[in-house]
């Protein structure tokens, strides 16, 4: 493929080799195509140093969203947070490079749009709540970054744990805002019809809690006209609707690495939607979700 082409890929964690083969399935030009990571970028795979520093190279032509791991990353670093016992980030914990890396790393999105070929696409980690319009949703994720890239990192990493309040609040100020934000982009899966978040469950879609349903088939979702594209969720894997894109198909755990090209693609079937394109490689990891 010799004409510019936009992708997006679902969650990497530490996975370089696989993000090698992936980029070379797919011709990936830095010059010329423009990369949409959705997060978690590191831990859980055996080389999530090598992960930053490629995509630290790629420039502009990486966008990069941030993640539950990539926030877990920027909270050890700061002393707030203790390893867990899965994880592999102690090569660039203990790089010489570290500060770049972790710096890079504070200045990245926790949400971002696009149109594409006259569609909508707004692109997360994890979900957005039912009542959020997707303006709505930028301009809280503005606020999660504005912190994420000011002085007071260290006290924002401190409280951003927890998962209370559940619900989100126009009138929510301070740590109790800022963490439904952090939770409702990068930890979300399912969510009752009000809106209040459930985090005890990662399994698929059809194990619901009682009361509660996968964010996107909440009724009178505000982002329901849109395409919404989102990784975080293994145990759902890739999911292809009109108004939905699930892209983390479980790497780190032995799945895949997938990456979807977008646009400039004939479209298939009779509803009007972003013509789409999935590539996927297998991933030598072999590690248990949790």
């Amino acid at each position: 493929m010799n004409t510019m082409a936009l992708y997006l890929i679902g969650d990497v964690q530490g996975c370089n080799s696989a993000l090698q083969r992936l980029l070379d399935e797919i011709s990936f030009s830095a010059s010329r195509d423009t990369l949409y990571l959705l997060g978690d970028l590191v831990n859980r795979g055996p080389d999530s140093a090598g992960v930053l520093r490629r995509l630290m190279a790629y420039g502009n032509a990486a966008q990069c969203l941030l993640g539950n791991h990539d926030l877990h990353l920027l909270a050890l670093s700061q002393g707030v947070r203790k390893p867990g016992r899965h994880d592999t980030l102690n090569n660039i914990l203990e790089a010489p490079d570290r500060s770049a890396m972790l710096e890079w790393l504070r200045w990245q999105q926790m949400a971002m749009f696009r149109n594409i070929d006259g569609h909508d696409l707004l692109m997360v980690h994890a979900g957005v709540l039912p009542c959020w319009t997707a303006s709505q949703t930028l301009a809280l994720a503005c606020e999660v970054e504005a912190v994420l890239r000011g002085p007071a990192l260290g006290d924002f990493l401190q409280q951003m744990y927890g998962d209370e309040p559940s619900v989100w609040n126009d009138t929510l100020t301070g740590a109790d805002r800022l963490r439904v934000i952090v939770n409702s982009l990068t930890r979300m899966r399912f969510c009752d019809a009000l809106g209040r978040m459930e985090f005890a469950s990662k399994e698929g879609s059809a194990a619901a809690p009682p009361g509660y349903l996968p964010w996107f088939d909440v009724p009178e979702r505000q982002t329901a006209h849109i395409t919404l594209a989102f990784g975080h969720w293994s145990t759902l894997g890739w999911l292809d609707r009109p108004d939905v894109l699930s892209l983390d198909t479980g790497c780190v755990w032995g799945g895949c690495l997938s990456a979807l090209r977008l646009g400039g693609l004939k479209s298939s079937g009779t509803a009007p939607r972003l013509a789409h394109q999935l590539i996927q490689v297998k991933c030598e990891q072999a590690q248990k979700p949790g």
